[in-house]
């Protein structure tokens, strides 16, 4: 069987369909990852073959801006490799696809944030393109997978078939520090994941935060873009910074605190580390509310201060509150438990083998 995978956005959408692509070519079909240029380094990191389509990364909500070059773009490249089955995420263009193709179509996101809305308004968007294209209607997707604990999922969210969370990042030479505990302090992990340079704090003083919990006997770890250590390393003290596999890393940690991205928010759940959230955008305050909402986070949104309180102030007591509280690590346990007894990407490759062979 040919499936084509299609992924566009931050680094993040190819580390979530990664390990499902993986057991799709080591089942022995063959796979495409159709991506935007600027993902394609992520792509050739994790072991996917894959073709640039774009230029540009696409932006989820922009699919009637671009759907016209990408579809085109789509249809060249399947003129050339025809696949059995298409796999799509966010943007509804791959489900056009898969509908001028007369194929299945397998939706696979991670459903967190109440997307109805936003879905509706991008199919609506589409609808020059599938008149265009001869097409009546848009289909139903024919498997939606959904990376979500089910704890998490939101109120009114579609039927899904969920499925086990497999970290997968780029990775680099693994050093003992990385898998190994330091003695006698806690560990806490600062990223902003993929797609920004630094975490951006409600204060804008990411070094008071560092120098807060180091203060207090805290290694801290800071996992960032490599231009990211080289532009700010200097300034944040006695800290370890660059690209740090958060897959290898995360298990040794106490805290996390992060934008909010579902990848970095899965991983960390993966590994029972109760995290503190800074959203960066829309998505990442849904995946907050979500996560604290569980007892497993503190969400802190810089965009609504506090009334009367320092902003920096906040992420700190935060992070001090989670430290000083088990029951953060207690609930986060439980929604690692909970993905672990999820189907395994294996296991729903079989319903997604069975979609191509009706």
């Amino acid at each position: 069987m040919k499936i084509l995978f299609t992924v566009g956005g931050s680094q993040a959408a190819v580390f979530g369909v990664a390990p499902l692509a993986a057991a799709a070519r080591n089942a022995g079909h063959e796979i495409l990852l159709a991506a935007d240029e600027p993902l394609m380094a992520a792509a050739q990191s994790v072991g996917l073959p894959a073709v640039c389509i774009t230029p540009e990364r696409m932006r989820y909500g922009q699919d009637g801006m671009t759907a016209t070059v990408r579809i085109d773009a789509l249809l060249e490249l399947t003129r050339r490799w025809t696949p059995d089955l298409v796999v799509g995420g966010l943007s509804h263009v791959p489900r056009v696809l898969a509908a001028r193709l007369k194929v299945p179509y397998v939706r696979h996101i991670w459903h967190i944030a109440p997307m109805a809305r936003r879905d509706r308004t991008a199919v609506a968007e589409l609808q020059p393109q599938l008149e265009r294209l001869g097409l009546t209607e848009l289909p139903a997707p024919d498997l939606f997978i959904d990376l979500c604990p089910p704890s998490l999922r939101p109120p009114g969210a579609p039927a899904a078939r969920a499925m086990r969370w497999v970290p997968r990042v780029s990775q680099r030479r693994v050093e003992p520090w990385m898998y190994t505990r330091p003695e006698g302090r806690r560990r806490v992990l600062i990223t902003a994941g993929t797609r920004n340079l630094m975490l951006d704090t409600p204060g804008s003083s990411l070094r008071r935060l560092v120098d807060e919990l180091t203060g207090a006997g805290a290694e801290v770890l800071i996992a960032a873009l490599p231009e990211a250590a080289e532009r700010y390393g200097a300034e944040l003290g006695d800290v370890r910074i660059g690209w740090i596999p958060l897959d290898v890393v995360a298990p040794t940690c106490d805290l996390a605190v992060h934008h909010g991205g579902a990848t970095t928010a899965m991983t960390l759940i993966n590994a029972g580390v109760p995290q503190l959230i800074v959203p960066d955008n829309g998505y990442g305050k849904a995946v907050a509310e979500a996560v604290s909402g569980f007892g497993a986070a503190v969400m802190v949104d810089r965009h609504r201060p506090q009334a009367g309180q320092d902003p920096d102030e906040v992420t700190v007591a935060g992070c001090r509150e989670i430290l000083a509280d088990p029951r953060y690590a207690e609930r986060t346990r439980t929604l690692a438990a909970e993905t672990a007894a999820l189907p395994t990407p294996d296991e729903v490759l079989r319903e997604i083998e069975a979609l191509a062979a009706r």
